[in-house]
């Protein structure tokens, strides 16, 4: 048996191929929007895919799982809750299924979503692994507040936090201590708030190590696991409904974005996603672009800041940013919202001031100064007292909320997404200057030290 674990840092995703080395036989789990990394594993090890098991129709990326399976004649297996709209065999409770030695088990655990399973590995009847997709995660559980308005079934967060009380404490935590835990996020997924860097746990360090398993009783459980999650992106309800209904192949999709000329223009009143580095970005660009840079999550800004229903043009720096980018926006489904992609910028008629900090510095109540960090990191540790405080995903709907007496100052915890920010106010406020403090925010102690 050999299990192998393939990580997405962008979207801090986990997938798993699982292998049975006297059968020649892979069951994927969760796999990621491109399935050529499985099928080089399958090529490498000399075998076929037979299985695709979903956790659960996923909120923060697209699966492979219908292309893969359309492909091989892997079987996908998937709650019957999920409501599938392809091909697939149930796998609920009491539901298993045998690879050459290995058998899988399923566990429903709702919680993250209503129709969350485990899938509990066996060999020669022992539990050797549980993989727990967003269910149980190291140092954490997922969030159980995605599933309000999205789905096959939904259901409110607070009865969504019971459910992931029970699904851990009397599932999961009844498997034995050493039993190998797999999740399908780390570090850095918006599906959690866990801060934990490792790739895999066992049930036992879970016990003793994740702060969400120490004794609480239902209720205390309940109000610790619903304060302070992160914000929810515009397109984690999309992906879900498309995860349901299975996305189209990804390599086509991807090639069918329309590549632009240097001398096309772009049309009236379509949004502009611009990524070049911000200091390109700021001394010239198409009115009205927002310059989410590449590098970061720059998917994760993207969906977070476009709604999946919005198309845009997508600009970056030189060829090879480009066609990152546009693999990047297929991992989140939007590869067929983008109306066309192109290297730099077809104009430099608008141009982002530049900030003197010193002058800030010395008399920031000259500002309004607009905090785009989440509520939980103002809360945390405030930086600017009186920052008018309007999160970066919201920034587009309420930056008409930001007075326009004085000059703008937009930041967040180190430049990045000030840059974004600061691209949004500017065409919303004509007339008012509006400054990015970028990454001199860190030079400014927090607010009351």
């Amino acid at each position: 048996m050999k299990i192998e674990q393939f990580e997405d840092q962008g979207l801090a995703h986990y997938s798993y191929a699982v292998l049975s080395e006297c059968a020649r036989e892979i069951v994927l789990i969760d796999p990621a929007r491109d399935p050529q990394p499985y099928y080089d594993f399958a090529q490498a090890h000399g075998a076929a895919i037979v299985a695709v098991l979903e956790t659960h129709p996923h909120a923060d990326f697209v699966s492979s799982h219908l292309e893969i399976a359309q492909r091989t004649g892997a079987v996908i297996r998937v709650s019957k809750l999920l409501g599938a709209g392809y091909p697939h065999a149930a796998f609920d409770d009491g539901d298993s299924f045998t690879v050459g030695q290995l058998t899988f088990r399923a566990l429903n655990t709702p919680g993250h979503s209503p129709d969350s399973v485990s899938a509990v590995l066996s060999r020669a009847g022992q539990d050797v692994a549980v993989f727990t997709g967003d269910t149980l995660l190291l140092g954490d559980v997922g969030r159980p507040d995605l599933r309000e308005n999205a789905g096959n079934l939904t259901a409110r967060r607070e009865e969504l936090a019971r459910q992931l009380y029970h699904s851990t404490r009397a599932k999961l935590l009844t498997l034995a201590d050493d039993v190998l835990v797999y999740p399908a996020h780390g570090a850095g997924s918006l599906c959690s708030r866990t801060t934990n860097t490792a790739h895999s746990s066992t049930i036992g360090a879970e016990k003793i190590g994740n702060p969400a398993l120490r004794p609480l009783s239902e209720q205390a459980f309940v109000q610790e696991l619903l304060a302070d999650q992160p914000f929810i992106p515009k397109y984690f309800g999309y992906d879900v409904e498309l995860n349901k209904a299975g996305a189209p192949a990804y390599g086509p999709s991807v090639r069918q974005v329309p590549r632009l000329a240097p001398d096309a223009a772009l049309e009236t009143g379509v949004l502009v996603v611009d990524a070049r580095p911000e200091a390109e970005f700021k001394n010239g660009h198409v009115a009205g672009a927002l310059n989410i840079q590449a590098g970061g999550k720059f998917e994760t800004w993207l969906g977070s800041i476009i709604g999946p229903e919005e198309d845009f043009y997508l600009l970056a720096a030189d060829e090879a940013t480009l066609t990152a980018l546009v693999q990047k926006a297929a991992k989140i489904g939007y590869e067929t919202r983008i109306k066309g992609a192109r290297v730099g910028s077809p104009s430099t008629e608008a141009a982002l001031p530049t900030l003197d900090v010193a002058a800030f510095r010395q008399h920031p109540e000259q500002y309004t100064i607009v905090d785009i960090r989440n509520a939980s990191e103002v809360k945390h540790e405030p930086i600017f007292a009186g920052a008018l405080n309007i999160p970066l995903p919201e920034l587009r709907e309420r930056a008409p909320e930001i007075p326009t007496t004085k000059p703008v100052v937009v930041h967040c915890a180190g430049g990045y997404r000030s840059a974004a920010g600061s691209s949004v106010v500017a065409p919303a406020l004509p007339g008012t200057p509006v400054f990015d403090l970028g990454e001199a925010v860190k030079s400014f102690q927090p607010a009351g030290r």
